[in-house]
């Protein structure tokens, strides 16, 4: 029987485990990247672990979060993780350089290597042929110390891709079109592996589509690497990095989907989830108030090439604002050059800096009840900063046609010719990425009066007993939990500062409360922490004793990010049970030590209520060492 793409890559990195779906297998990482956002926590954690120098192949900081600085915290951050990356001999991607994923894509990436990054979006990369997958910082953190990365080895589902995209129709409107086959629950513990008659599709393109395999939860996406993906390597000035990786001829799959592309149309992902799918044509009409393009999603080259054609010669319309935020200096500067940059900004359109700015709420904000079209991954309520903004996300042609109209407006009937051929040689100008530093150099870390250190957990107790701190319902985001936003994310080192926000979208008095009660358990319904890789999302309850959460079921990322800190994810046996617990309910897990060391069936008593809860719980023997240490960084020192 032969491999598919996927199990090619892990054979080839595999350090322990069998390649048999759902069991845990230790994978070796060829390269990892952070941003500011959590690269600071991912630092002061492997500054933590001990190791004098990273040990990986190539290790990136990017910035490219916390750029907008209105105050010092930001610029303290930066300071801090560029003098890490001068110790520990790390690339770092300067302010302005672009987006992390669309640069690593650019300057970095290679087909067949591993690639580890503290951002959900590091799948990015899966569309230049990489294993490309996001993790929590503490565990980007061991990658950078050359320690394996764990993870339950995934089914793997194959999507055949047929026939070409008509005029109009977008690389995004295929991951809008999977998104409503599959849900935002629908790629938890696989992997979305593409194939088919892909020529047509350009490397930018793929990785739109690898992008937003975020949003399925899966663990990762990848594309072949094949003749487009040499082409895109040699205009990069890269291709010696290419090799050819494709699936054999028989490899087998969980679930195989076949879209045909001829037959796609125009689409958007509705307020507030990226699955709550509709045609652009259903929408016509309707009054917009503001335009976006750019994120990591949509600001390549051959993005903002066709948005330039759709703009030139006209002028926006009078009552919206358009921002576009290119992905790279790269890219910005071939626009700069070839004149499309002019067209762009005299039609109306804001340039911002080449950085993630409105995607993660940081500027940008619509108007009270706003509706905001975004080339963007992610519309989780209140993540624009606008509490009631309501936020579609679509691609950039539908975006650029709208903002000209005013209204959603279908780009099949009213776009020219949007033919866009990627270049033969791209601009290279890596000006604004410092190099490693020799080992034989010394450096001094600079530590700042924002960065305060991390939480760690106790080890788990005999007996767990706490009040159910806070009860909320399905699909809680990681935005939910932990928000962003131009007013907190400056404080990402600052986790008692950021505790005050914690489940501020859903109750604004669960930090009063945590802290009164001691923390407590929480509890949630399904998908419980979809969205980003932030472990602060994990930190930032954990600072507030939270000691477990007890759901209907897990995103992938959350999880693993829960038991690094000791926190532990434990799952209704019986999804009815939900119903049985209040919010100030006491209850207790008895033996809980014992059941973690032993395997054996845990139970939730509800003493409020006299009633028993049986719990499910699938840890390695990995998983229970981190969970009775309390924490992962507490079970290395102690190894």
């Amino acid at each position: 029987m032969g491999m598919n793409i996927t199990q090619k890559i892990i054979k080839n990195h595999l350090v322990s485990g069998e390649m048999v779906p759902g069991k845990e297998i230790a994978i070796r990482i060829d390269q990892t990247l952070t941003q500011d956002a959590t690269g600071t926590m991912a630092y002061l954690q492997f500054e933590a672990i001990g190791i004098p120098r990273v040990r990986t192949e190539c290790s990136v900081a990017y910035i490219d979060h916390n750029t907008l600085q209105t105050g010092f915290e930001n610029a303290d951050d930066h300071r801090y993780i560029q003098s890490c990356c001068a110790k520990y001999g790390l690339y770092y991607s300067r302010p302005g350089n672009g987006i992390c994923h669309q640069v690593h894509l650019e300057r970095f990436s290679a087909p067949g290597k591993t690639l580890l990054g503290s951002d959900s979006h590091t799948p990015t990369g899966g569309g230049i042929g990489m294993m490309a997958i996001g993790a929590g910082g503490l565990d980007v953190a061991v990658a950078m110390g050359g320690g394996a990365f764990h993870l339950n080895m995934p089914e793997v589902i194959r999507v055949n891709l047929h026939g070409k995209l008509r005029a109009g129709v977008a690389a995004k409107d295929i991951i809008l079109k999977l998104l409503e086959i599959l849900s935002v629950k629908g790629g938890v513990g696989k992997v979305i592996e593409y194939g088919g008659d892909l020529s047509s599709l350009s490397v930018p393109e793929r990785a739109t589509i690898t992008n937003m395999g975020a949003e399925l939860g899966a663990t990762t996406s990848i594309f072949p690497a094949d003749e487009v993906t040499r082409k895109f390597l040699e205009a990069q000035k890269r291709g010696d990095v290419f090799v050819p990786l494709a699936a054999d001829d028989d490899a087998e799959y969980a679930r195989v989907i076949d879209l045909d592309l001829s037959t796609l149309e125009p689409l958007a992902a509705c307020p507030h989830s990226p699955d709550n799918i509709k045609a652009i044509k259903d929408l016509a009409g309707k009054k917009i108030d503001q335009v976006c393009i750019g994120s990591c999603t949509n600001s390549s080259y051959l993005d903002l090439m066709k948005v330039a054609k759709i703009l030139k010669g006209k002028t926006v319309a009078e009552h919206v604002s358009l921002v576009i935020a290119p992905g790279s200096k790269q890219v910005l500067d071939m626009l700069a050059k070839n004149g499309a940059l002019s067209d762009i900004i005299s039609a109306g359109a804001r340039i911002l800096e080449c950085a993630c700015g409105p995607c993660i709420g940081m500027g940008q904000a619509p108007n009270s009840n706003g509706v905001s079209l975004r080339t963007f991954n992610r519309n989780f309520e209140g993540r624009s900063g606008t509490a009631d903004g309501q936020v579609y996300l679509v691609s950039p042609e539908t975006a650029a046609v709208s903002a000209l109209t005013g209204v959603f407006t279908d780009p099949m009937a009213n776009v020219p010719d949007l033919t866009v051929d990627m270049p033969e040689e791209f601009d290279i100008n890596d000006n604004m990425i410092v190099k490693p530093y020799p080992e034989s150099e010394e450096h001094e870390v600079i530590y700042c009066p924002n960065i305060k250190p991390f939480p760690l957990n106790k080890e788990l107790p005999e007996v767990l007993t706490a009040k159910a701190v806070l009860k909320v319902g399905d699909n809680i985001t990681t935005d939910h939990i932990m928000p962003a936003g131009a007013k907190i994310l400056p404080y990402r080192s600052n986790i008692p500062y950021l505790s005050q926000f914690c489940f501020g979208v859903c109750d604004k008095t669960f930090p009063e409360r945590a802290l009164e009660w001691g923390g407590g358990f929480v509890i949630g319904g399904q998908n419980y922490g979809q969205g980003s890789s932030r472990e602060h999302a994990a930190l930032v309850p954990l600072y507030l004793g939270v000691k477990a959460v007890v759901a209907k079921s897990f995103a992938r990322i959350h999880a693993a990010n829960l038991i690094n800190s000791g926190i532990l994810p434990l799952t209704f046996e019986n999804e009815a049970d939900y119903d049985r617990i209040d919010q100030g309910d006491e209850l207790e897990i008895p033996a809980i030590r014992k059941n973690v060391e032993d395997g054996t069936p845990m139970v939730l008593i509800n003493k409020t209520k006299n009633l028993q809860i049986p719990l499910t719980t699938v840890f390695t023997d990995r998983q229970k060492k981190m969970i009775l240490a309390g924490g992962l960084l507490n079970a290395t020192k102690n190894a």
